[in-house]
């Protein structure tokens, strides 16, 4: 998304971006600042960086994606005014790094009233915070070290605009599911391109610079790191090594998602490499498929988060238990709060939000501090049940005949008032549609 020439195209039109602001800011008292920073530049070894990608909370309120800018707003005199702080055009700087849009330019050009230095923020915040009329500061921890160090140097209480900024977020506007759409496309055909190069005796990191070269070409690049593993690597929940070879009947787990102006999808298809299934890997196969499609059904507006969860545990617990893999009843499978011993095999759970984050704001993951949604029309989600029977785990039961099995299968769901929508449904996840497709050339 970040653009490096002398001007930025932004994915929303600025009465777009006026409204999420005004959506924010009209429910803040009078007397606020509110300080979002972007993303500082992160090393990767000496002088080399990771590649920059922007703040999201600063992507959704401006669609700023270059290093160095901070949105602020304030109404201390009753009226909300908002500017933005970007680096100072540096001759030097640009003929190393590329241009540099500079305040002016971010005047005329962004969704902001004025444009400013950035060398000058910390000057205009010891202004905003002795204003007569100052009372609250709203910010974002964690994001750069030095607006931090300047709030708590300068005695300021903190208030987080998190809590109003991820309630907004979790139902998309009509334009940002049109680019969740591409996006979920975009990383649906690049797993179609996986699976047609998919042979006996093909590589994890093969597989991965298919799908991730093909991000590339299209004008896109990985919405987290993706994970490609095969055999028993595919049975590690956040495996990141991908360097194995996949031998001749093993299934490949690949778990992938790209960005499109910030807004990622996030696929998990996992196939014989071979391109036939065993009758176990069938057997394991089907039974997530089948939670996975009860899961997307319970997606309905005005049922509670937990819903699918529940459907596709319901599934996967009497699966194994009709496999012979639990010896109990369906009740004692599930346990008293779905912690029963079918988490042995299907420890995550089934799906997020899914944005600006790949693992998007407002609630609903294991492990949030927040309530779980309801759901409603505008969100974007991924359901994704799974499998996983590690050969070398000694801590549970591994039956041979599934030893070394992990599946996983995950899609992208928008729910609508007219049920849920799978915006990933061209990529193919039916037994016979994954034999037919795999190795018939890239």
């Amino acid at each position: 998304m970040q653009s490096n020439g002398e001007d930025m195209n932004l994915p929303f039109s600025h009465q777009e971006y006026y409204d999420r602001q005004s959506s924010f800011l009209d429910q803040l008292p009078v007397g606020s600042v509110v300080i979002i920073p972007t993303n500082t530049k992160k090393c990767r070894s000496n002088d080399t960086n990771f590649p920059f990608r922007a703040n999201s909370y600063m992507l959704y309120l401006s669609g700023w994606d270059h290093p160095g800018g901070i949105w602020v707003a304030d109404n201390l005199d009753s009226t909300w005014k908002t500017s933005l702080y970007v680096r100072d055009n540096d001759t030097k700087s640009e003929i190393w790094e590329g241009r540099i849009l500079g305040p002016d330019y971010v005047s005329k050009n962004m969704p902001v009233d004025s444009g400013f230095s950035i060398n000058s923020f910390d000057e205009d915040f010891i202004q905003y915070i002795h204003n007569d009329n100052f009372n609250y500061i709203y910010s974002i921890g964690g994001v750069d070290e030095h607006i931090d160090q300047l709030i708590s140097d300068n005695n300021v209480v903190k208030l987080d605009a998190r809590n109003f900024l991820d309630k907004l977020r979790v139902n998309k506007s009509d334009n940002e599911i049109e680019i969740m759409k591409k996006s979920a496309e975009l990383a649906s055909q690049a797993h179609i391109l996986a699976m047609k190069s998919g042979n006996s005796d093909v590589s994890e990191c093969h597989l991965q610079s298919i799908i991730e070269g093909y991000f590339i070409s299209n004008h896109s690049r990985w919405a987290y790191p993706s994970i490609v593993g095969g055999g028993d690597n595919a049975t590690i929940l956040h495996y990141s090594v991908n360097q194995d070879d996949i031998k001749d009947g093993e299934l490949v787990l690949i778990d992938a998602g790209c960005e499109i102006e910030g807004y990622a999808s996030d696929i998990t298809r996992t196939w014989p490499v071979n391109g036939i299934f065993t009758d176990a890997q069938r057997e394991i196969y089907e039974l997530v498929l089948a939670a996975e499609k009860a899961a997307i059904q319970a997606c309905q507006v005005g049922a509670p988060w937990n819903s699918f969860h529940e459907a596709a545990s319901n599934v996967l617990a009497q699966g194994l238990i009709d496999l012979g893999i639990l010896d109990c009843t369906l009740n004692e499978a599930l346990g008293d709060d779905y912690n029963g011993p079918y988490r042995n095999y299907f420890m995550h759970g089934t799906g997020h939000l899914l944005g600006l984050d790949v693992h998007d704001v407002g609630g609903g993951r294991q492990g949030d501090d927040v309530p779980s949604p309801v759901f409603s029309s505008g969100m974007i989600l991924t359901v994704e049940p799974g499998l996983y029977f590690a050969s070398w785990r000694t801590d549970v039961t591994i039956p041979e005949r599934y030893s070394g099995i992990g599946v996983r299968i995950e899609d992208n769901i928008l729910i609508t008032d007219n049920g849920p929508i799978v915006l990933t449904s061209s990529c193919p996840k039916e037994i016979d549609d994954i034999e037919a497709i795999i190795g018939t050339g890239e």
